[in-house]
């Protein structure tokens, strides 16, 4: 996959020649609505014997409207794990934008002179609510005006789970809730983060279930306190186990969030290893236990959970 990386103004030099279909989009998280755009653009470039690409950013937009919050730091998908996504998805070649203030001040004319005629665009693909300038007059339904008939356009509804909304948004309040089987579904595949594991307290090492710290990216998304099952893959291996991410209330008060993962029958030094966690399901919350003794007596039931989970899933695939 081709990609090509853009700041305004365009210099026009640096693009190829051949026409494209473009899908549209930030596409964070690359979740299946933001698939189901890509899909349709996919099938036209097909028809019209194109190449696919896609138009996305190198960061939130937020960044050049207001001062940035905490979740605006974070992602669904950092840029090169949207890359890698967007490949694995069939797309030839992505524009990926510098998205800065002098870009943004474009009209919507301008963008799609200087932008969308300039990438030999033939049709321009997004979804119902893609919008690429002032909301009220940057929509999908005024963009055949601005193509001037120099491409066509083509706008892609919304896809739903439940009768809601698949979007972005819906998918980080589900992620702060700790609803990664939710977040899966809207996903359309299994989350990853990535990771170094670092040392902790060794504690679960003294009760019986030694667990891999792992020290996590501020730009990531992490789903909310609780106890999951996941895969931890070290290298080219993927293993299997339980994972938490919570503050050990059981130990005291006031402590620091942490991701914690216990391994499966694994037995080895995992220091300084970069990692990634793949999240499968909520087990639980986070309970603040009696003492040692107790949380060693649900960790027992945690691991049966664990384990029947993994045997469920191999079973399946």
């Amino acid at each position: 996959m081709e990609v090509i990386r853009i700041h305004h103004p365009l210099d026009a030099r640096q693009l190829p020649e051949d026409p494209v279909v473009l899908a549209m989009g930030f596409f964070d998280g690359v979740h299946r609505g933001h698939q189901a755009v890509i899909k349709r653009a996919k099938a036209l470039a097909r028809v019209q014997g194109v190449k696919l690409a896609v138009l996305t950013y190198d960061h939130h937009p937020a960044l050049v409207y207001r001062p940035l919050t905490a979740d605006d730091q974070k992602y669904l998908s950092t840029p090169e794990r949207k890359l890698r996504q967007l490949e694995r998805l069939g797309v030839d070649r992505v524009f990926l934008v510098n998205y800065t203030g002098e870009f943004a001040a474009q009209t919507p004319q301008e963008f799609v002179d200087h932008y969308l005629v300039a990438f030999h665009t033939t049709t321009a693909v997004a979804g119902f609510d893609h919008t690429y300038g002032p909301k009220d007059i940057a929509t999908m339904a005024r963009l055949p005006e601005y193509a001037q008939g120099r491409f066509q356009v083509e706008t892609v509804p919304e896809e739903t789970a439940t009768q809601d909304k698949i979007s972005s948004t819906r998918i980080r309040q589900a992620m702060k809730a700790g609803q990664i089987d939710t977040v899966n579904d809207l996903l359309g595949y299994t989350y990853r983060t990535t990771g170094v594991v670092v040392h902790g307290e060794a504690r679960g090492r003294t009760i019986g279930f030694p667990t891999a710290n792992v020290l996590t990216p501020t730009n990531e998304w992490q789903p909310g306190i609780g106890i999951y099952t996941a895969r931890l893959k070290v290298g080219a291996i993927w293993y299997p186990g339980m994972v938490s991410v919570g503050r050990n209330v059981t130990f005291g008060d006031d402590r620091p969030i942490t991701v914690e993962m216990n391994l499966l029958d694994f037995h080895g030094n995992l220091y300084g290893e970069p990692v990634e966690v793949e999240w499968h399901h909520r087990l639980r919350g986070e309970v603040k236990f009696t003492g040692a003794d107790a949380l060693v007596e649900q960790l027992k039931k945690d691991e049966v959970a664990t384990r029947a989970y993994f045997t469920a899933l191999a079973a399946h695939e």
